[in-house]
């Protein structure tokens, strides 16, 4: 087939958008003629019919939806690029569109999305919780900037994206004082039939727990699974459990959440990744976000 001409293309999208020639016509203030010949032109470059007539209406053929939904990926795009530089001449704020999986420390993310609100002109924030999963998705259809989780996206996952590791830390184990006293004695294995608070299945440092307690012939008592990690913590300083907690910021959740640090380890790492959907970080406030976790000045 020969090269698309994408002004055919377009014409074919505002047609199947408005619902007709005519309403086309007005948008794009050329002639409904007009219309039709630069549609019959790409019909006659793609090699197949895009439209079918059903009675007195007309519908699109197996092709034409299939092409339609290219180009409203393509034209949708095009349109948030013109509103985009038309913002940036305006002086306009701008959005940053961050999604955070569940299974991140909250505290862990204010500091890491931090530095995105510190640049000359920061954007206006916008912060979405999920699961990672879903936050993929959201990311492949350039509804997010930027997904942060504490897992990496593999091949096997239908989405392109690229993972940015932005911080690596061991575990720390924290309870209330009355729980924590007498479990830093012998530990780690003082937490043996321990009531224990663990993050859900969405969280890569569930499985490396569970697997270093394996190891260690430790089997703590689970009492509690948890997607979202200020839920656990909720839960851990009304005394329901120990917990876990990256060490980095062990200390900080210990003041806060009134709760006391039983022990760490580093056999168990907790890694914390910014997936964006380039290679080769463009968006300011991403390339903010990885410089700070890697100590660069901007």
């Amino acid at each position: 087939m020969q090269n698309l001409n994408y002004k055919h293309l377009h014409y074919f999208w505002v047609v199947a958008k408005s619902g007709g020639v005519a309403k086309a016509g007005e948008q794009l203030h050329v002639t409904p003629q007009s219309i039709s010949g630069q549609i019959r032109m790409l019909e006659e470059s793609i090699g197949a019919p895009l439209w079918r007539r059903s009675g007195r209406k007309l519908e699109l053929t197996e092709t034409g939806h299939m092409v339609m939904d290219f180009a409203d990926r393509l034209f949708t795009v095009g349109e948030q690029l013109k509103d985009a530089l038309r913002d940036s001449q305006m002086g306009a704020v701008t959005t940053f569109r961050v999604g955070v999986a569940g299974s991140v420390v909250k505290v862990l993310a204010h500091k890491l999305i931090a530095p995105a609100l510190e640049v000359p002109q920061p954007p206006r924030l916008e912060c979405r919780e999920g699961r990672f999963a879903e936050l993929l998705g959201l990311l492949a259809v350039h509804k997010l900037d930027l997904v942060l989780s504490d897992r990496q996206m593999n091949s096997s996952m239908n989405v392109r994206g690229y993972n940015h590791l932005l911080e690596e830390s061991g575990v720390s184990f924290l309870a209330v004082k009355s729980m924590a006293t007498p479990l830093r004695r012998k530990f780690p294995y003082s937490l043996h039939q321990v009531p224990m608070l663990l993050p859900g299945e969405d969280s890569a440092v569930r499985l490396r727990l569970l697997r270093w307690f394996d190891a260690l012939e430790i089997r703590p008592r689970i009492v509690g699974d948890f997607d979202d990690t200020a839920v656990m913590k909720a839960f851990g300083s009304a005394g329901s459990g120990v917990f876990v907690m990256p060490t980095s910021v062990a200390e900080q959740t210990a003041e806060t959440f009134h709760v006391s640090i039983i022990g760490e380890t580093t056999d168990v790492m907790y890694q914390t990744f910014a997936i964006s959907g380039e290679r080769r970080i463009r968006h300011p406030g991403v390339a903010a976000i990885n410089a700070a976790a890697h100590g660069e000045t901007r």
